[in-house]
């Protein structure tokens, strides 16, 4: 016969009491088709990367990148990455060359929290969340994960997270102005964006009234143009 109080004690001593952490239930994600961006800052893709040192530490990477272009815009390296440090980071970035109009993410915590949501409805940036399971809805960014885990991570043993901020610096000055991309017309990210930047000064030189740099308002402009051209040629 099983004697229940005695049970219940042992029960209690081996702190089965405590309650399990109920997991998070997300809410309903919206698939949105994956497109390419007409300019810089339109869309920034951000993601988590995992690894170890060599005495077993391990350390996380934040990656942050312009869709457009696929550059990479920030590598942070710690052993924790919480939402705080990320809203940091996406500032330091911003500081520098302006706030995106959209951040997409996975539905890690980090991204999830309250505090990113907060400050991306402060700034004005709309924070989009791929669908749960579903990395290649952020394709853009695993693409480049991938290729920093082979050209990176994997490639070297690491003694100390300086170690990592070193070479990881190394890698993203390489990445965005040496290494071609197929998607980018075999150019590097920074000369694609030296060529889009360059093309758009010409197109303000020829049509200065499209300032915006909206393609529409461009094509809009020329038939403006032929308009005002009539008269002069009927004299």
């Amino acid at each position: 016969m099983w004697n229940h109080k005695r049970i219940y004690r042992v029960y209690i001593e081996m702190r089965l009491n405590i309650r399990r952490r109920a997991k998070r239930r997300l809410p309903a994600r919206i698939r949105e088709a994956l497109f390419i961006p007409e300019g810089p800052n339109e869309v920034w893709s951000v993601d988590f990367m995992s690894d170890a040192l060599v005495d077993g530490r391990k350390f996380r990477v934040l990656n942050i990148i312009d869709d457009f272009n696929r550059e990479s815009l920030a590598i942070e390296v710690d052993t924790s990455l919480p939402s705080r440090r990320v809203i940091r980071v996406l500032e330091r970035i911003i500081a520098r060359r302006g706030k995106p109009t959209c951040l997409r993410t996975d539905n890690g915590p980090e991204f999830i929290s309250h505090l990113l949501q907060e400050w991306c409805e402060a700034g004005g940036i709309r924070l989009v969340y791929i669908q749960p399971g579903k990395p290649t809805q952020n394709a853009y960014i695993e693409r480049k994960n991938g290729t920093m885990r082979r050209g990176l991570l994997n490639a070297y043993l690491f003694y100390s997270l300086g170690e990592v901020r070193l070479m990881a610096e190394e890698w993203q000055l390489d990445y965005n102005t040496e290494r071609p991309h197929k998607s980018l017309g075999y150019l590097s990210p920074v000369k694609y964006a030296e060529q889009y930047y360059q093309s758009r000064a010409e197109a303000l030189k020829l049509y200065p009234q499209t300032a915006n740099g909206n393609p529409s308002q461009i094509e809009g402009s020329r038939l403006v143009d032929k308009i005002l051209e009539k008269p002069e040629n009927s004299k």
